[in-house]
């Protein structure tokens, strides 16, 4: 039988999940505090794929997985795209180790061919329920089994019915009667091994020394501890994670709750670097008031001290907060990359984009929590001004009369002189060799002042904008021009001319 020798007391740690369906955070968060354990400690962390339940396999959800975790910055040691000394790494192609192992148990005593029908265990399951008793296989163990040919399924059988404690790492001391304990099917008809037999050969045959694991395994435990001892092998030590909660932070989040992939995030704008941050966060805690990690900060940081056992809530309004000190991070270059990635083909086209866009791209990094907010800026029409002239109705221009102080009824009449003084103010400014925001408010201050603030910077900002909101007017005017913005002028007084 396979021991573990001194040298393989090495840190191991996987994640294992199942091809059947997109990953959503409660598997990439597993595997987060996986990864980084074993990187913090120098060890391994593999990448498996636990494809037996042949059902529920969907197609392209291993590369999916792999996509995931890539985006996120996980970064696996062996798996079943680079290969590795535990190969392969994919379960569907280790038919054979589970096999050998099966024998193992079959020559020990410990594992029978099931010869009953789904109508005879149906028949055993009503008398239970009749009797008020609950329903084991091992109360019905077959006296003379058959042989077994692969055929049936094989079941384990249980050889002293007892109780077992264990400790986890993170839930502490645990432990569970002889309830817990039944038969249990190691391989099923069709040649596939359960779930509850092939993870115990794997992590025995890849040398695994931690599995972090979510909290629905802990009833099973005692029969992977039962089939450990079957086995005469040493158990990896158990990390039970918290679950993660929903938005309202009593109920656990699943794909049925509106759990999302984790690409959807990265869809919608969101960093990995933010995203990691955010799931460490969720079950995890430093020990101090950080709240802000790069990954590199993270891993040196993680403890399995640091797990909590309570459920943690998912709250994306905290996403979005950690996304913006991320994006505060990120060099003006990438921030004006991932930008530019956002925003349409069509307005990338218009004459003035590269004239304008390094001017504009702090205003935008100010508003924004994540990179699709661009996008949605854009279909707002909050983009497109700075860009090409406003389409606009003069209904905007007169909305101003709301900004006058003073004065019940302002009328066309009295806009125009407004927008001249305007004009010439701006004018005034053109042979200045740098044309600042602080430059444009300090001319204009003073007329602002004079005529009502209000009035006089809604009349900048619709003429320049064609919107009731945008950036400052003054920011506005130096990221246009001068000669542009007059021009803007010029074409609201028009608007006003034509009654």
């Amino acid at each position: 039988m396979k021991e573990r020798t001194e040298a393989q007391k090495k840190i191991v740690t996987r994640f294992a999940p199942s091809p059947t369906g997109f990953m959503h955070v409660g598997g990439v968060r597993t595997a987060l505090f996986a990864w980084a354990f074993a990187k913090k400690h120098n060890g391994t962390f593999i990448l498996r794929i636990e494809d037996t339940d042949r059902a529920r396999e969907v197609p392209g959800s291993i590369e999916q997985i792999m996509e995931s975790l890539k985006w996120i910055g996980i970064e696996w040691n062996e798996g079943p795209d680079i290969g590795g000394p535990h190969g392969p790494y994919i379960q569907s192609q280790r038919l054979e180790s589970y096999k050998k192992y099966a024998q193992i148990l079959i020559d020990k005593g410990l594992a029978y061919a099931d010869p009953y029908t789904k109508d005879e265990i149906e028949v055993f399951r009503k008398k239970a329920e009749e009797e008020k008793r609950p329903f084991l296989y091992r109360d019905h163990r077959p006296t003379n089994p058959p042989v077994w040919d692969g055929t049936q399924p094989l079941r384990y059988k249980t050889p002293v019915i007892k109780s077992y404690e264990w400790h986890d790492l993170v839930r502490g001391d645990l432990k569970a009667g002889p309830e817990a304990l039944d038969d249990f099917i190691l391989i099923k008809s069709d040649g596939y091994p359960t779930y509850n037999f092939a993870h115990i050969i794997d992590d025995l045959e890849m040398g695994v020394t931690h599995i972090f694991r979510a909290d629905e395994f802990i009833s099973s435990t005692p029969k992977f501890l039962s089939l450990y001892e079957g086995l005469g092998i040493e158990h990896p030590q158990f990390a039970t994670v918290p679950p993660i909660l929903g938005s309202e932070g009593t109920k656990k989040l699943g794909k049925r709750d509106g759990a999302k992939s984790i690409l959807d995030y990265k869809d919608e704008g969101y960093l990995p670097d933010a995203m990691m941050n955010f799931l460490a966060f969720i079950g995890w805690n430093p020990g101090d008031e950080r709240e802000v990690f790069s990954p590199s900060e993270f891993v040196e940081a993680f403890s399995i001290d640091g797990i909590q056992k309570a459920g943690g809530q998912l709250n994306e309004d905290k996403l979005d907060w950690l996304n913006k000190e991320h994006i505060k991070m990120l060099p003006t270059e990438d921030v004006k990359e991932k930008i530019i990635s956002y925003i349409s083909e069509h307005t990338k086209k218009l004459d003035t984009f590269n004239l304008r866009i390094d001017s504009i791209v702090p205003l935008i990094k100010e508003r924004i929590v994540k990179f699709k907010d661009v996008s949605d800026m854009e279909e707002q029409g909050e983009l497109q001004y700075f860009f090409t002239s406003p389409e606009y109705s003069k209904d905007i221009l007169l909305c101003a009369e709301k900004q006058r102080k003073g004065k019940e009824h302002l009328t066309v009449k009295d806009l125009k002189p407004i927008f001249e003084t305007l004009k010439e103010l701006l004018n005034s400014l053109k042979e200045d060799a740098v044309i600042s925001p602080e430059s444009i408010k300090e001319a204009l201050w003073p007329f602002a002042d004079a005529e009502g603030r209000g009035l006089v910077l809604w009349a900048l900002r619709t003429s320049l904008s064609g919107k009731e909101r945008s950036p400052d007017p003054f920011v506005l005017v130096s990221v246009l021009g001068i000669q542009e913005s007059v021009q803007r002028i010029d074409i609201a007084l028009q608007k006003l001319s034509h009654e």
